[in-house]
């Protein structure tokens, strides 16, 4: 075996499993119908598991069906996160439990103790009669759907479905996660390893709180790439040593290129995740924001011989406090398709870079590519047209109100900062007259305080006796 792929595999704490078929589906929307045709053709069992399933018209949708296959006869699991589907109304699970469908909360809020309320389920899965599967970043809502009568794109997402001997491996992890809910799923119910359907090999990467596996093997994949490492993200605030490994590989001479949202759903992640922009633009790694709808893909391609997709993000909860389910691809056709999908996200994106300041001696500053002159005629692409969302648009404002207020307060810091040069280089060149001056503004400042406190309490006196 190549000694790399022994190392990812104590890393993943998974082998590569052969024999499979791997299709990518990068439109959330065409990922949903493809969900729900899955679903509608079970005939024995449907596990099913997500952190976020919503009680809107999509994830309606999806409970018809459940109810649909469970009055059918076909065992139908459903397993959601209690935090991440915290919106959703009681009454949306007990119409499905009606139905015969079984649903199970993982870890409720109020009920799982104090540490582990922090380890969520932050999985996507389906596995259909234990013969096919699907996994990735896409949750249950509006927003993964879209609305084409008002114009309303859906998220930007990335979901595989699988068929072949992993499918085995995808059903097993969910019968633990349902196990670490409440009571194990039956001996029956679990299928055999389908039979080998395809040339791909993976690797199916559980993701425990405490463990580090995607971690341990994004960090592995960033050591050990010679040309390219282009990485899709959703909220990306990666521990140190993480993003150490990045600005190496960048200053090293690789295609470190990093493809983030423009617009995010969680504004604050969006500030962190720019505070490490200026660090991996000086070691030479490009950075993109996408302009269309959130961009929600978690996905990482690594030369031409690696590829991951799945549900971790690179933040520290992904990484060291959920439980997260990847799929990581040795010398696959998915890492040619991931790479080919990265370059259209592209496209629909803006280059951030580095820009100096004229004037004031500060470092330099992040701007659209577009926004410094270029050596070439071409102009700039045209803006993709998109419509943006309430959430969406109340998530802009709510980034545009905090650059605000930063700004604030940095005229503030600056002001302040110049007042108190002035009175200290005061009291030292003339400390008698700025002494006695200070001394007079505190006296009076100390009067006018105290007739302020009298006036107040004479005017509630007047208003008790009235």
């Amino acid at each position: 075996m190549n000694p790399f792929s022994h190392a990812l595999d104590r890393a993943t704490g998974a082998q590569p499993i052969p024999g499979n078929i791997v299709r990518h589906i990068a439109v959330s929307s065409d990922a949903l119908e493809a969900m729900l045709e899955m679903i509608s053709r079970a005939q024995r069992s449907v596990h099913f598991e997500n952190y976020i399933i919503a009680d809107d018209e999509t994830g309606c949708r999806f409970a018809t069906a459940w109810a649909d296959r469970a009055r059918a006869g076909v065992r139908v699991r459903v397993l959601y996160d209690a935090f991440g589907s915290r919106s959703t109304i009681s009454g949306f699970w007990r119409e499905l439990r009606s139905y015969g469908v079984d649903v199970r909360p993982f870890r409720p809020i109020w009920t799982s103790g104090l540490i582990e309320a922090f380890s969520r389920d932050h999985r996507k899965l389906l596995v259909v009669d234990g013969e096919q599967s699907m996994t990735g970043g896409l949750c249950i809502g509006n927003e993964w759907a879209g609305d084409p009568r008002v114009g309303q794109l859906c998220w930007r997402d990335t979901m595989v479905v699988v068929c072949g001997p992993a499918v085995a491996a995808l059903q097993s992890s969910f019968a633990r996660m349902w196990a670490r809910a409440g009571r194990p799923l039956p001996n029956d119910e679990i299928a055999p390893a389908p039979d080998e359907c395809g040339p791909s090999a993976v690797r199916v990467v559980e993701g425990l709180p405490g463990q580090s596996r995607v971690y341990r093997a994004v960090q592995l994949l960033a050591a050990a790439v010679t040309e390219r490492l282009w990485i899709t993200d959703a909220y990306l605030v990666a521990p140190p040593p993480l993003y150490a490994s990045f600005v190496d590989a960048a200053r090293s001479g690789v295609d470190v290129r990093l493809l983030l949202p423009g617009t995010s759903d969680i504004p604050i992640v969006r500030i962190f995740t720019r505070t490490g922009y200026r660090e991996l633009l000086h070691a030479g790694a490009r950075i993109f924001e996408y302009r269309g709808p959130m961009l929600h893909a978690k996905t990482l391609v690594a030369d031409h011989e690696w590829a991951r997709v799945g549900s971790s993000n690179l933040n520290v909860s992904s990484l060291l406090g959920n439980y997260e389910l990847d799929l990581v691809a040795e010398g696959d056709g998915l890492t040619a398709t991931l790479a080919t999908q990265f370059l259209h996200d592209m496209t629909q994106s803006r280059e951030i870079v580095l820009m100096a300041r004229r004037r004031l001696p500060l470092p330099p500053k992040l701007v659209d590519a577009a926004a410094v002159p270029a050596a070439s005629p071409l102009p700039p692409p045209a803006p993709v047209p998109y419509k943006r969302s309430p959430r969406e648009r109340q998530a802009a404002a709510a980034v545009a109100l905090m650059q605000a207020a930063g700004g604030a307060r940095r005229m503030l810091a600056g002001a302040a900062a110049a007042l108190f040069f002035i009175i200290g280089a005061m009291l030292i060149i003339l400390p008698l007259v700025t002494s006695t001056v200070l001394a007079v503004g505190a006296l009076a400042t100390s009067f006018w305080l105290a007739g302020y406190a009298l006036a107040l309490r004479r005017r509630r006196r007047e208003s008790d006796v009235r």
